[in-house]
């Protein structure tokens, strides 16, 4: 097959604006007619419709992607379903992709010619790299940061996740749905400063009873 694809991987952290950059990719390859088909993980089980959407208000239906789902099977299907090779695959949250799920979206590449763009987050709320993206640093052919600020000025690094006093958590399960009320991206440098605050304001009380 003389078609020659790319797996791309696309990370930022949260408020980024990933999904609304995959929604008006997929929105330019609809106007130029060409064949694409959005995906989705299915993380949340919140969720009652195949869509994807934004905090900016602009959404697309996609097909979800189960822990168990084989991509180049589902892509052959699609395939055999639209009698051609589908020229972009667009991925969404692919930091939730399994290892062996990335393999198979590059198998896509490869085999069929297609264009596959994953788009997620790099590293947890512990700094920690997610199991998906840990795969697509290492055998995508194309990695873009999608940048954003920290309210201090430098760039976001870290996913941060908040406890209802807005403290920042260090322990838990990699994987728990939030938003803006459970979330907040910052830089390298806030995060450990915070942290560092939280660990002497635990001390403090002790030391005032010495």
């Amino acid at each position: 097959m003389n078609r020659k694809g790319k797996l791309y991987f696309r990370y930022g952290t949260m408020g980024s604006a990933k999904t609304a950059l995959l929604l008006t990719t997929a929105y330019n390859f609809e106007e130029r007619g060409m064949r694409y088909v959005c995906l989705k993980p299915i993380v949340d089980t919140r969720e009652k419709t195949n869509v994807i959407h934004s905090r900016i208000g602009i959404q697309r239906e996609c097909r979800w992607i189960y822990h168990e789902s084989d991509l180049y099977e589902m892509a052959q299907q699609m395939f055999e379903e639209t009698m051609a090779v589908i020229d972009w695959f667009l991925v969404d949250e692919a930091q939730f992709l399994t290892a062996s799920q990335v393999d198979q979206l590059a198998r896509i590449v490869d085999d069929f010619g297609s264009n596959v763009i994953c788009y997620g987050l790099r590293t947890d709320f512990r700094s920690c790299l997610f199991e998906g993206s840990r795969r697509l640093f290492e055998i995508a052919d194309t990695i873009d940061e999608i940048k954003s600020t920290c309210t201090c000025g430098r760039k976001t690094i870290i996913n941060a996740r908040m406890d209802s006093n807005g403290d920042f958590v260090e322990e838990g399960q990699q994987v728990e749905i939030g938003g803006d009320d459970r979330y907040i991206a910052v830089c390298r440098k806030c995060w450990r400063n915070k942290r560092i605050e939280q660990s002497y304001r635990s001390v403090l009380p002790f030391r005032e009873l010495e």
